[in-house]
């Protein structure tokens, strides 16, 4: 069995602190192959606006203490929608109503294998 990529490894971290912060409807879509900027898009949905930005910093505190450099993270003061892009892993946290509207998902999956809820 191969050993898991850094992409995999980093997928796997934020699945897991998603899961602590009670992180909501998770979908995990494999870009390999469809995407030359990231490996993975992680969407998932936070309760509220302050629910979102703690997933958010949960998120990023845990991807700093485990040495991934040079994350980018966007729309933290509004906390409606928080991008974390981890260059492999990018992240979407979202409220129900702004994800429902964006609907991101819907933009990426190109069957019902693609993606997978968590």
């Amino acid at each position: 069995m191969p050993a898991p990529s850094d992409a995999d490894k980093t997928l796997n971290l934020i699945l897991s602190r998603l899961e602590d912060m009670k992180a909501e409807e998770t979908v995990t879509i494999d870009l390999r192959g469809k995407s030359a900027f990231s490996d993975y898009m992680v969407v998932t949905t936070g309760r509220a606006n302050r629910h979102v930005g703690a997933i958010a910093e949960n998120v990023l505190k845990s991807l700093k203490e485990n040495g991934i450099k040079n994350i980018h993270i966007e729309g933290l003061p509004n906390c409606d929608w928080v991008l974390i892009d981890s260059g492999d892993v990018i992240v979407h946290v979202f409220r129900p109503e702004v994800r429902e509207f964006y609907n991101l998902e819907r933009l990426w999956i190109q069957g019902p294998t693609a993606a997978k809820a968590v």
